[in-house]
Order: structure tokens, then sequence, then C-alpha cells
């Protein structure tokens, strides 16, 4: 058990660094606009993986701030579920306790007070099944993954069930993205069937142009920002460029459609969608 530990630890030693330098990043403020247009902070990069080079628009919340991971975390809440069988695939049944929940913004939750499955659960980011997820995998055995992943500032607070939410885990743009470039390579110390189930799962558009593939997160600061993300990869010609958005805007703001909206034009200034990347 100590010899398998170790191994883990000696990976991720190495996991969650995008190897980002002056000399292979452009500072492009040019995507300003997306933010400004929609009154909100923020930061973008993306990596172009063949290039090695990075396109990053506001370099220091990029690297240097670290925010809760919201809704993403359940990338990592699915990889370690699969991994100890607490997710047995992305078919896996978790029945609806019947109590009826409610979205942030008041309106009930119709899409999550239901049966799910891991992967409806995923793709329509429903809290509660991925609350009982944390539940079954429980706190030390949950500790012990976000510790080797050194995923963020690894902390768990009080309740395993929604420190992912309360702000007390906090990770940097920088990491995230240095999270999924690991996950699209099977670099994590995860099984290949885990990873794959993963990546299946974060697939949101694939046509004969790109295959994009994403996660989203949406929640509050500890000073009643809404705060959102968007992480993932798309493919063109069989090619990855990895991604992450973060922006902050009022309590009132609309982050999930300003996220897609901001994403979608700064993925589409860099001339994608269109298959010849």
């Amino acid at each position: 058990m100590n010899r398998i530990l170790s191994v883990i630890f000696f990976l991720s030693s190495v996991i969650l660094f995008s190897a980002c330098s002056p000399n292979n990043v452009t500072i492009d403020n040019s995507l300003k606009k997306y933010f400004d247009s929609a009154h909100v902070a923020g930061t973008f990069a993306l990596f172009d993986n063949g290039q090695g080079h990075f396109t990053i628009y506001n370099l220091s919340r990029y690297k240097d701030s670290a925010y809760t991971p919201a809704s993403t975390f359940k990338i990592v809440n699915s990889l370690i579920g699969l991994q100890t069988g607490r997710i047995a695939n992305e078919n896996m049944v978790i029945k609806w306790d019947s109590v009826i929940r409610k979205h942030n913004e008041g309106n009930i939750a119709e899409s999550w007070n239901k049966d799910l499955t891991m992967e409806q659960a995923f793709k329509i980011s429903a809290v509660p099944y991925y609350q009982e997820v944390a539940r079954r995998i429980g706190k030390d055995t949950m500790q012990l993954w976000l510790d080797s992943l050194k995923y963020g500032n690894h902390k768990i607070g009080n309740r395993v069930d929604s420190f992912w939410l309360d702000n007390s885990l906090k990770i940097t743009p920088d990491e995230q993205l240095g999270l999924i470039k690991k996950l699209y390579f099977g670099q994590l110390p995860f099984s290949k069937t885990t990873m794959d189930i993963v990546k299946k799962v974060m697939v949101r558009e694939e046509n004969a142009n790109y295959k994009l593939s994403l996660k989203t997160g949406w929640g509050y600061r500890e000073n009643g920002n809404g705060l959102g993300w968007v992480v993932g990869w798309i493919e063109e010609n069989k090619h990855p460029y990895f991604f992450v958005l973060n922006i902050e805007g009022t309590h009132d703001t609309n982050i999930r459609v300003f996220s897609k909206l901001i994403l979608m034009g700064i993925l589409n200034q860099q001339g994608f969608f269109q298959g010849k990347r």
C-alpha cells in the first residue's frame, strides 16, 4: 500500500502544472472586449498542444488567483468515484431522495429532481447526485486523492458534500488547465477506463469540423460575487487545444449565459468551428 501511495504522490508532483513561461505565451488583450461586453472581470487561456503555446488574457488572474471550482469539480469527483467503485459506470443511477431543490435563481431544479445516471447528472450539473457520490467516497478517501493530486489548496473543510461549493476548496485557472490536459492524455493516476468514461461524458458537441468537450461551473465568492468557469478542450483535425475561462460579476450577473457567450466568442475569434485549424 505504501509503495502504491508513493507512486501516486510521485506522479502527482507534475500533474497540475501547465509549463507556462514568458517564452511560450502571447498576451491577447483583444479578448478584453468579450468580458467588458458582459460587465464581468476574468481570464481566458488557450493552450495549443502542437505548438506548446499559450494565448492568455489577464495573466495575473490566470496564474496567481484561486477560486472555488464549483461544478468543474465534478470532473475530479467523477474520477475518484469511478476509481473507488462508488460510481460503477456512467450508467449508474442514484435515486432521487424526493427533496425538491431549487437553482440559485430560485426556480425549481426540475432536471435534478428525478432519478439520474452519472452521465445525465454530469451533463446537467446536478449537485445532489454528486453530493451523494462525495458522501459515499468519504472524507478521508477524498482528502487522500486531493492531496495526491495536489488539487488546488486541497482543503475539504467541515463538509465532504459541499467543500467545492462553499469556498473551502480553491484552485487557479492555471491548475485547472493543467488538470484537463493530463486527463486528455491519460496522465492522471487513474485507470484508463476511469479517465475514458469522464472524457466521454464531457463531450458536448461533435461534428465533421470539431469536437468540443467541457465542464461548466457556477458559484459565489465570499464577497457575494458570482463566479463562473468553463474548462475543457476543442479538437480540430484530431489536434487538441485546451482552454479555461474564469469570469466574475455582481451577485445577480447571469453567469451561466455569459460564460457560454464569452467562450464561444473567443473560440470563434481564434479561428475554431470551421475545421481549418
